[in-house]
């Protein structure tokens, strides 16, 4: 059995489409947007359509294509991902022969699943995918991504003197704590589905408890 059809299991049940679109899903040197994103992200989504509902191949799709053309955080570039996105799923599903209507499906919900985007979701599918997206960016989880794309950013732990800045300006792009206080908190306000915002807040008090515990550490 190969990697991917291991991997493309925990996609179950859609487990032979995740076979065929993993080759082409994520950048293989991004370990924040990689196959283990990926399988967060579906089990997220799954729990969520549980309770919300939606079509479960569009979205399963949707999940397994959102990441598929890797733009850098610190890239200009970085607001047009989730549209290049869209428009390289689309290609893929198109070539497999699936409809029109279903690849619009999967294109908006890749298309605005992104915080960088600011798009309001309309479908239950691009709601759903962008709860689950972001459930992986607070908690646990959501910190060590923090540190490791602060790590590949080049970016310090945090400000030696101002860990807190309490006396200066937050620059996430400088200290990855920063980015709690400019991204991360604000997450858990924007949820489209009613599971997804409970869950919003069980792993927030993760996230805060996270940078509690470092900070009683520096």
């Amino acid at each position: 059995m190969t990697r991917n059809f291991a991997l493309a299991a925990a996609f179950a049940p859609h487990a032979d489409l995740a076979a065929v679109l993993l080759p082409h899903a994520f950048a293989a040197d991004d370990g924040s947007h990689d196959a283990s994103h990926l399988i967060r992200v579906w089990k997220n989504a799954a729990r969520i359509h549980a309770e919300e509902g939606g079509d479960e191949r569009v979205l399963s799709a949707a999940v397994l294509l959102h990441d598929c053309v890797s733009v850098e955080k610190n890239s200009p570039h970085r607001t047009q991902a989730s549209r290049l996105a869209a428009e390289k799923a689309a290609d893929i599903l198109r070539d497999l022969g699936w409809s029109a209507e279903a690849i619009s499906s999967v294109a908006h919900a890749i298309l605005t699943h992104s915080f960088s985007a600011s798009i309001t979701p309309e479908t239950i599918e691009a709601k759903i995918l962008q709860d689950a997206d972001r459930l992986d960016a607070i908690g646990m989880v959501g910190a060590a991504r923090c540190f490791y794309i602060a790590g590949r950013m080049g970016s310090g732990l945090y400000d030696p003197l101002d860990p807190l800045a309490e006396d200066r300006e937050l620059d996430d792009k400088a200290f990855a704590i920063d980015h709690f206080e400019t991204k991360l908190f604000k997450l858990a306000d924007g949820f489209q589905t009613a599971t997804g915002r409970r869950l919003a807040l069980e792993r927030q008090q993760r996230l805060r408890d996270v940078l509690a515990m470092m900070l009683d550490e520096i």
